[in-house]
């Protein structure tokens, strides 16, 4: 079995999927961030490591999705390798950062990739808005995500948002965290189980 959380930068999907797994007994897929080498230059020059950064996301997602698809383990996949193409690179390529050129190398690797990959037994989407981005950014006190814009995070909720309306591929659970505090508020957390098995049961 096959879960993946997806969510804006600071929605808090690397926490609830570790707490998932812990209260499930399931294994945790981790995005690349700590030791991918562009992501510090991106965030000083989006421009100039735009297409760089998203390759390797690209690469490192792909390989997580073979491991899946080979792992008799289940597993819970903090973001997913949709969310590279029709969120990041599509909101990158959008906003003026990566050339037509590389945008259309990008997004064509990224459809050959799709051609073996299996989407998740469920998706869950933490919807945020930004004042809960923000207060979450500015908590886990990362230096190069202190430089993003507001317009950044802006863009991208609306991608997430487009991304989400049209997504068919499989199951999908919509969890609202804007007033929700699952690490602090047992009951909150309680209420994500709830939700997930019951999205797990009856879809």
């Amino acid at each position: 079995m096959h879960i993946a959380v997806t969510g804006n930068i600071g929605a808090g999907k690397t926490t609830l999927a570790r707490m998932l797994a812990e209260h499930f007994g399931w294994e945790v897929f981790y995005e690349a961030v700590e030791n991918n080498p562009y992501l510090a230059d991106f965030y000083e020059d989006m421009e100039r490591w735009a297409f760089h950064l998203q390759i390797y996301f690209l690469r490192s997602r792909f390989d997580q999705a073979r491991q899946i698809m080979h792992s008799t383990k289940r597993i819970i996949q903090d973001r997913t390798i949709y969310e590279d193409a029709h969120i990041f690179a599509k909101n990158l390529y959008r906003s003026g950062y990566m050339s037509t050129v590389d945008y259309e190398t990008y997004f064509s690797l990224f459809q050959t990739m799709m051609d073996v990959v299996k989407p998740p037994d469920l998706m869950i989407y933490l919807k945020a808005d930004l004042p809960k981005l923000l207060h979450q950014i500015q908590k886990r006190g990362r230096e190069y995500e202190l430089n993003m814009s507001v317009e950044y995070l802006t863009d991208l909720n609306a991608h997430y948002e487009e991304f989400i309306a049209s997504y068919t591929d499989g199951k999908l659970l919509i969890l609202d965290v804007n007033h929700l505090d699952y690490v602090n508020r047992p009951e909150d957390f309680e209420f994500i189980i709830k939700e997930v098995d019951r999205a797990l049961l009856y879809g």
